[in-house]
């Protein structure tokens, strides 16, 4: 393919594109007509600039505010940190998310990482999501009319190791083979696990949600290896006082003896799908009930379906439990941004 000599891009071209894009229904359009990103950037600015001191010059660095976009269309798009940086280059409606013209400096694969690993050893990313629902329940956004527990699998790249390697990581412990050889650590995952359900096989992590019946929003996020059940984490998923005096809704994973003694000591009114047991069938009332309670439980599929189907997929890349918690939580405040935008609701920065 040839171009012309004089085929350079235009200033009217340029937004003649843009325009096109926007009658196309670009969705980066409506996010940020939504969502004021100025509403993040108290937590950022404390934490990435606070004494620090920029007396002696140097170049400066990339606005905190910016670089949370770029991780949030990483999230949005399912991309890796390269894919990320080219991509920003590459499409217009991402330019225009990020309010880059083109003399703007796009950050590389690497300081996209670094940013995100300062999230991580901050503790960032869960202060930034509970801040954003603080504000979604302060206007009424979030209503805690009920809430919702189900869990899902995250993807992580699978591991092609030995059987007596597998054993050992299943044990806790880190192979010998690995320790001897620091580049075939730096490329394994000792944090993820394999786990079947449904006669279905599944390697990496789960992300377990509790959401907001109503709104469809969630309201708080635990992730764990893929091998552990459901039910380990109830009691961490409902810590907050906002889950008292609501109904909890989930399915019958999470129904045992102990919780159906302790929700109500919660004043929690529990909707837990009943569960069979051997030689104890269910009764028609109960097989009614429960189907009663699928079609408001079924509400969470919807959450895990958005992520699935238009957030490029439930798939993590890092190597360990402690940095995809923080990929699974960009992930999941990116849910809520999107879902805010769905529910037609303006999120400003202002708290007045």
């Amino acid at each position: 393919m040839r171009f012309h000599k004089d085929s350079g891009i235009g200033l009217f071209s340029t937004h003649d594109r843009l325009s096109k894009l926007s009658a196309l229904g670009d969705p980066l359009v409506v996010l940020s007509e939504h969502i004021d990103f100025e509403f993040f950037r108290p937590l950022l600015e404390e934490a990435f600039h606070a004494g620090k001191d920029r007396s002696r010059g140097g170049r400066p660095p990339f606005d905190p505010v910016f670089v949370f976009k770029v991780l949030v269309l990483q999230r949005l798009y399912n991309l890796s940190d390269e894919k990320a940086e080219f991509q920003i280059n590459d499409r217009l409606s991402f330019m225009r998310f990020l309010g880059l013209d083109f003399a703007g400096k796009v950050p590389d694969a690497t300081t996209i990482w670094l940013f995100r690993d300062q999230l991580r050893e901050k503790g960032l990313v869960e202060k930034l999501f509970e801040a954003l629902n603080g504000e979604l329940e302060r206007r009424r956004i979030i209503v805690n009319e009920g809430q919702i527990i189900d869990a899902s699998f995250v993807e992580a790249p699978r591991q092609r190791n030995s059987r007596k390697e597998n054993a050992e990581i299943k044990e806790g412990r880190i192979p010998e083979a690995f320790q001897e050889n620091e580049n075939r650590l730096s490329q394994k995952d000792t944090d993820a696990r394999w786990a079947q359900k449904n006669k279905e096989t599944h390697y990496g992590y789960k992300t377990h949600v509790v959401c907001d019946r109503k709104s469809k929003l969630v309201k708080k996020f635990k992730v764990t290896n893929a091998a552990d059940h459901d039910s380990t984490v109830l009691c961490d998923l409902l810590v907050t006082g906002a889950a008292d005096g609501q109904t909890l809704y989930a399915d019958s994973a999470y129904r045992s003896a102990e919780t159906e003694s302790a929700l109500p000591m919660r004043n929690i009114k529990s909707r837990i799908h009943h569960k069979a047991a051997r030689n104890r069938p269910l009764t028609t009332q109960q097989l009614k009930s429960n189907q009663w309670r699928s079609g408001k439980r079924a509400r969470v599929e919807h959450v895990f379906g958005f992520m699935e189907n238009s957030m490029g997929g439930m798939l993590v890349r890092a190597k360990s439990l402690i940095r995809n918690e923080t990929v699974i939580g960009l992930m999941t405040l990116t849910y809520n941004l999107c879902r805010v935008k769905q529910l037609g609701r303006r999120l400003r920065a202002s708290t007045a």
